[in-house]
């Protein structure tokens, strides 16, 4: 049996990326030997993980102090941060990206995620954060919320390549790989163009499984207990048989025939929450070929220590997925209810990240004029 796990799952077409981006990574050469010895092949950034980035050590000192010499509002200090540390992340993964014919090598950066229910606004921004990035490889993350849907059009139809995020439910993963093919014709129609532009859609996991093992708690019969920890694969393998309907068929052909690539799925929140479940299940329970597990490292090392991979996961498992749906529609879960909650918590959280970066960048910028 191979000793090289994350080799394996590799092997196994699943593009390994990881969930999470700081300065220290880069000026370490933490980030270079995780592409080295570990297998990754992109990283993915949020709110939060800038936060917490922001919020620790001493890499960000010169920055920020050049940064106040010059009287930065904290908004416009947040953006060069972030934008420095993401362009840094793109160069190193240009080896890769150049590799992959730009299959993989991506960086994601999230638009303000304030603007998530103002379509023109994050639209504007995606296609200013391509701009100041200006490196192929960069992934504009757009969130997959009502108002976010015509802006990922928008954005792709400039040329924009985009990482949709806080997808839940496969209703309204339908609509954005609605919005992906929209974007394209647009695209097209504005002569970019198509290979030049990249997309992946992030549809998260452990999410879904925290709040509905709450809800099946709350039940609390043996038919509802037993259902605990197998929504949120089962969610996932649904997605994937809507992604094989959605690029397949004459539509995406004629996409395909200008050289448009397929926009992967992203397995996001990847992480195991409950102490109760196996900590590497989520990227296990989803090895499928042509998709993303993007993993926090705690994850990432856990699945190079004792993961398996057990060959194809997800392919032809729609039914039995489904068959999961209905017995917890069965047992009293609302699933509308809880995707529209999960959805409006996701934004929630990342505002209330954005808040933080926002309030720890401008105490630096403070502190640096002292």
């Amino acid at each position: 049996m191979s000793t090289d796990r994350l080799g394996d799952l590799a092997a196994a077409g699943v593009s390994i990326w990881l969930d999470d981006l700081s300065r220290e990574r880069l000026q370490t050469g933490n980030l270079q030997s995780l592409i080295t010895d570990k297998h990754v092949v992109g990283v993915t950034t949020n709110p939060t993980i800038f936060a917490g980035a922001l919020a620790h050590g001493e890499a960000y000192d010169e920055q920020v102090r050049e940064l106040a010499a010059r009287g930065a509002s904290v908004d416009d200090a947040v953006r060069e941060i972030t934008v420095a540390d993401v362009v840094q992340a793109c160069d190193v993964f240009s080896g890769t990206y150049e590799a992959t014919g730009g299959v993989d090598g991506r960086v994601s950066l999230e638009v303000d995620p304030r603007l998530a229910h103002d379509t023109a606004a994050t639209a504007a921004q995606a296609l200013d954060l391509w701009k100041a990035v200006d490196r192929p490889n960069l992934l504009v993350k757009i969130p997959a919320t009502e108002a976010g849907l015509p802006a990922i059009t928008s954005a792709l139809a400039e040329g924009v390549s985009v990482n949709v995020t806080l997808i839940f439910s496969v209703e309204r993963y339908r609509a954005v790989m609605g919005a992906y093919l929209d974007g394209l014709e647009q695209a097209a129609a504005n002569g970019q163009n198509l290979g030049g532009i990249a997309s992946v859609a992030s549809f998260f996991v452990s999410r879904v499984d925290t709040e509905i093992d709450k809800r099946l708690e709350k039940i609390g019969t043996d038919e509802a207990l037993a259902l605990r920890g197998k929504a949120g694969i089962a969610n996932s393998r649904l997605a994937y048989a809507a992604f094989q309907e959605v690029f397949s068929g004459p539509r995406w052909e004629g996409l395909k025939a200008k050289g448009a690539k397929a926009q992967r799925p992203l397995w996001a929140s990847t992480g195991v929450k409950n102490p109760d479940y196996p900590d590497t299940m989520y990227v296990t329970e989803l090895v499928v070929a042509n998709t993303v597990n993007t993993m926090p490292e705690k994850t990432l090392e856990a699945f190079a220590d004792h993961g398996e991979v057990l060959g194809d996961r997800v392919t032809g498992r729609a039914a039995e997925a489904q068959q999961v749906f209905d017995a917890l529609t069965a047992v009293g879960i609302d699933l509308t209810d809880v995707f529209l909650v999960l959805e409006s918590e996701g934004v929630d959280k990342f505002e209330k990240s954005w808040a933080e970066l926002l309030e720890s960048v401008q105490g630096q910028l403070a502190g640096a004029k002292e």
